[in-house]
């Protein structure tokens, strides 16, 4: 089967998230990734938790499919074995501590020297340059800095996201950068150097809010689950205790609801609801009305209605839940990787394509392939052995 990234090398120097994720993009689509991780411990990220089988959950998440080989890049013989790997790689990835690149001699002028041909990607929270530039950078930090917390959570009480997305969204725009640089490269001939920050992604999430407050105007309250500008849209309680999205996203869909499911046509017309602005505006007359109605039937028979008037809706589902979705089942979205601990389910990696299917490699015990990565870039035995006994390796 030939895939996208068939005979890419990447080179990574990654922790975390958000670099692991771009690369495991790179892996399922064909890469070949060979990530550098400290000797004894490797990516810090192997020690988050041990809940998956005594794996952690991050790090099975973000790493299937590459080789680990481990390298004190401290030491002072590392960098001639990193440079004979850049020699070789097309892309190389890192998002190490603010200026720890540069100073492992490894800026993207340095690996450009190394390798004309190699697309340079640096993920950090802030960027080069400006008065953040040196800051560390945590997910949750940058959810704090780039205002998704004066907007998530209810009233007085903030919320953050129950995943990383900060780091998710550093992930994916790393990814599909790199892919742009490929396909630039394909034309120049030369690799080119990608910045991503963190603030920067999260910012460009923030596109809604920023707009909605323009000019002085109050931001999105805080408003738990449900929409802080589109009303009904939310979490409504049906009359077995069950909870049920319900999104109403135009008038035509307001009508129907209010005739179909709610049998009160009359509400449509209602001068305090007749439309989105004032339906959000007075949600406060609103909800008890249709709490009311929506008690009167449990959350399946609810579902029902909602399907039978073409109103979007959704379970609210627990983690588990989603593990066991009829829809995931139904479109095979399940595979089976290798890991240290033994067969693990895993998602098929989104989008589907007609032309292959993803890789869906391994997860790596550190260090697993050192000695056959040290070998391909032309190390014999007795030298690689000289490096361990050195503790490079």
């Amino acid at each position: 089967m030939i895939r996208p990234l068939d005979g890419i090398v990447v080179v990574t120097l990654e922790h975390a998230v958000a670099a692991p994720l771009a690369t495991r993009h790179l892996a399922d689509n064909g890469a070949r990734v060979i990530k550098i991780e400290r000797p004894g411990s490797g990516d810090f990220a192997r020690a988050y938790d041990q809940r998956t089988r005594g794996l952690a959950s991050h790090f099975v998440w973000t790493n299937r499919g590459k080789e680990s080989v481990t390298l004190d890049l401290k030491h002072a013989q590392a960098l001639p074995v990193l440079e004979r790997l850049l020699e070789r790689a097309d892309v190389f990835v890192q998002n190490l501590a603010p200026g720890a690149a540069g100073r492992l001699g490894l800026g993207a002028d340095a690996i450009r020297r190394i390798n004309p041909r190699t697309v340079v990607c640096g993920i950090s929270g802030y960027g080069e340059g400006g008065p953040y530039r040196d800051k560390k950078a945590y997910d949750l930090l940058i959810q704090a800095e780039a205002g998704l917390l004066s907007i998530t959570g209810s009233g007085a009480d903030m919320a953050k996201t129950g995943v990383s997305i900060a780091d998710i969204a550093g992930g994916m725009y790393a990814y599909s950068g790199i892919l742009n640089a490929l396909l630039l490269r394909a034309r120049t001939g030369r690799g080119s150097s990608i910045e991503v920050s963190l603030l920067d992604c999260l910012a460009e999430w923030m596109g809604y809010p920023l707009y909605y407050a323009f000019d002085g105007a109050p931001q999105p309250a805080r408003t738990g689950a449900m929409h802080a500008t589109i009303y009904p849209y939310g979490p409504f309680q049906a009359g077995d205790g069950g909870t049920v999205m319900i999104a109403i996203q135009n008038e035509r869909e307001w009508a129907l609801f209010c005739e179909k499911v709610l049998e009160t046509p009359e509400l449509a017309r209602d001068p305090r609801f007749d439309s989105n602005a004032a339906r959000s505006a007075n949600r406060q007359q609103l909800a008890p009305i249709l709490q009311q109605r929506l008690a009167q039937m449990n959350a399946a028979q609810l579902i029902a209605q909602l399907d039978a008037a073409s109103i979007a809706n959704a379970s609210v589902n627990t983690v588990e839940g989603l593990r066991r979705h009829p829809q995931l089942q139904a479109r095979d979205r399940w595979a089976e990787i290798g890991s240290p601990a033994g067969p693990l389910p895993a998602l098929r990696t989104p989008p589907l394509s007609d032309a292959y299917a993803p890789a869906m490699g391994d997860i790596p015990a550190l260090g697993a392939h050192t000695d056959s990565v040290l070998a391909w870039l032309g190390y014999d035995a007795s030298e690689i052995s000289a490096l361990r006994e050195g503790g490079l390796i």
